[in-house]
């Protein structure tokens, strides 16, 4: 007779009494995972997240209480977590997955790692890490009403990389303040600052430096002398930014220095954010006024709007929009408001502006008009019930691995409306690692098509190895003979070499450089294929992909249906029961999973696979056509911001 511990046969209690596991991420995923972790009998738990509580977590994220706002999230996730199960051992860490101290050894300790994040980098770096460890992952992520749970196992399944994903599309809404790392969040940003000077203030908008932030300690006497400057424009410490900027007339010289200058000079005081970053750089307009080279403002060729401005036309768009904005403004009378419009010309100029302005101040390359306005859209809303519906199928996932059940595994998808079957939620079988991935095979080796003569060693470096390849300390080596080292991680050695071509180096069609990153234990080899017929603005390709491209349809299915759940790249997701054949977004392919569908899924009994957008990177993965296609599914946390 089996003997039971609650629900659970002992042996596999005992198993969660003993083992370790490591969560990666403690906000909406996060914290419903945590509480069902306690409650099923896990009592090992180390929790990891470099967020802090803002007081728009609080209509999900319900371990948080608006007191906890401005603390650590993993903190307090913990000290809550215990008031359900005192005996457990829990160890919070607030900071993020990505630092050298968290190495292989590290993720080594635990039996099973679970994540909740909310960017791709970090997801790429945390299956770099398991793979190398050789630990069980199990994937996850929600996008409004969408969900998805996968486990990776090296050897066995696919890693989160084995398919090609498309160009970033969302972004975590927790960075945008303190530490933009991408262009997307300048962008965001410079529409919230839209909002606090002309349009509806929202307190969840909020522009300036996110002071309560523990992360980000500083000494009181260095940051009193170091912010003076904002005592002049404007205080940071205002109540309304857009009372501030009527008292100022809507100077934009005093805009400008207040949000470009003075508020970044405050972040500067903020020590602790920039020991593992890059410190932004502050902008002063009469500096830069005395600075400005007459060259820049000559006429460029091509389409105007996809010409990126230099520093100082920026600085005069931003002058010139404020100024058409305050007067529109006051046209209407007091108590007026604009609403942004991405096809009102002032107001697309005034986000364009601002954003490339932030983008320059934190080391980021400038966009065009074109790209600002393709990636300016709507926010998605976060749904607390999708993220406890996955929350309860990771555990479930987990206790099955647990068990020594991994071939029972599966992906699990959670639609918003039924499919074919009348289900909600579609188990999938785990698909086999990728015979093409670049991270998960023996030995990677990818081939990249650039020009040799245009590519800097620092393109190379931050767009293709960091960005492209997800790399965070890459060692790269050009294999002729020498071992010439091209770029080192250790501060200072190659810097020298960053603005140089790779030509001026030898690297001609045909060369091959080994990359190395010693912390995600990661070595891929490049082939370089010289090209000097790349499209305009397109800086390199990586042969054999095109993950912008939807799979076909399979021809050999009668019963195949494309059904819409929902498109979170959308305003209005559609609730339609059939999409039209060249929609992408969606793509539902009814199939015999269900005869095998674990018990342990509850209603996961009818089986259909799907490829749609990832969570919070609105990407889609491109995959071979065949009877049972896997799914690339939204892999993203509720902590997100998406773009049309």
């Amino acid at each position: 007779m089996v003997q039971l511990v609650g629900s659970l046969r002992k042996e596999l209690a005992d198993s969660l009494y003993t083992c370790k596991v490591l969560v990666v991420g403690a906000g909406g995923i996060g914290c419903e995972l945590l509480k069902n972790l306690v409650l099923t009998g896990f009592k090992n738990i180390e929790v990891i997240d470099l967020d802090t509580i803002d007081v728009s977590n609080l209509n999900r994220q319900f371990l948080f209480q608006k007191k906890h706002v401005g603390k650590s999230k993993a903190q307090v996730a913990k000290e809550s977590v215990l008031q359900f199960c005192p005996s457990a051992n829990i160890t919070a860490y607030h900071d993020s997955i990505m630092n050298p101290d968290y190495n292989v050894e590290f993720f080594r300790k635990f039996m099973l790692v679970m994540n909740a994040l909310d960017n791709r980098a970090a997801r790429n770096h945390v299956n770099r890490m398991c793979l190398a460890a050789d630990i069980p992952l199990i994937e996850s992520g929600t996008a409004g009403y969408l969900g998805q749970v996968t486990v990776i196992k090296k050897g066995l399944t696919e890693c989160y990389e084995c398919q090609p994903k498309p160009a970033q599309k969302t972004f975590p809404g927790c960075t945008i303040r303190n530490t933009p790392s991408e262009p997307i969040h300048c962008i965001v940003w410079a529409k919230y600052l839209f909002n606090q000077l002309f349009g509806e203030e929202d307190a969840d908008q909020e522009v300036s430096p996110d002071t309560a932030d523990p992360e980000a300690a500083w000494n009181p006497e260095e940051a009193a002398a170091r912010a003076s400057a904002s005592e002049k424009d404007g205080d940071i410490k205002r109540v309304s930014t857009k009372a501030w900027a009527r008292s100022s007339g809507y100077d934009p010289i005093k805009l400008f220095n207040k949000f470009f200058k003075d508020d970044i000079m405050y972040l500067l005081t903020m020590d602790k954010l920039w020991k593992k970053r890059k410190a932004p750089t502050p902008l002063d307009w009469k500096q830069l006024e005395d600075k400005a080279a007459p060259e820049e403002e000559s006429p460029a060729t091509g389409l105007k709007d996809q010409q990126v401005l230099g520093l100082w036309s920026c600085c005069q768009l931003f002058k010139h929009s404020v100024e058409t904005l305050s007067s529109d403004l006051q046209e209407k009378g007091d108590k007026a408001e604009l609403v942004w419009d991405k096809d009102d010309p002032a107001a697309m100029d005034f986000v364009t502006s601002a954003a490339n302005l932030r983008m320059h101040i934190f080391s980021m390359n400038m966009k065009s008009r074109f790209d600002v306005k393709s990636m300016a859209g709507n926010i998605i809303p976060a749904i607390a019930t999708t993220n406890a519906v996955i929350a309860g199928l990771i555990v479930l996932e987990g206790l099955k691995i647990l068990s020594g059940e991994l071939e029972s595994c599966r992906t699990i998808f959670l639609n918003k409306c039924p499919n074919v079957r009348k289900k909600l939620l579609v188990p999938c079988v785990l698909d086999p690692p990728s015979k093409n991935c670049y991270v998960c095979v023996s030995k990677p080796e990818v081939t990249v098509k650039l020009n040799v003569h245009k590519t800097t060693v620092l393109s190379l470096q931050d767009r293709i190895l960091k960005e492209r390849f997800g790399m965070v300390a890459p060692d790269v080596q050009i294999e002729d003979g020498k071992g010439t080292i091209l770029i080192s991680s250790e501060e200072g050695e190659t810097e020298a070499n960053n603005n140089k071509y790779l030509s001026d180096f030898g690297i001609r069609n045909g060369s091959r450089l080994q990359s190395d990153d010693f912390l995600q234990d990661y070595t891929l080899l490049i082939n370089v294929l010289h090209t000097e017929e790349l499209e305009r603005d397109v800086e390199f390709e990586v042969v054999g992909e095109a993950p912008d491209k939807a799979p076909p349809p399979p021809s050999n299915q009668e019963e195949t249906n494309s059904i819409t759940n929902g498109n979170k790249d959308s305003a209005q997701p559609s609730t339609s029961s059939k999409a039209p054949s060249d929609d992408d977004d969606l793509m539902i392919v009814d199939s015999d999973e269900e005869e095998v569908a674990p018990s342990s899924s509850a209603a996961a009994s009818g089986a259909t696979k799907r490829k749609h957008s990832d969570r919070e990177s609105g990407e889609s993965s491109t995959k071979r056509p065949r009877t049972d296609p896997p799914a690339a599914a939204g892999d993203e946390d509720d902590d997100i911001i998406a773009l049309d």
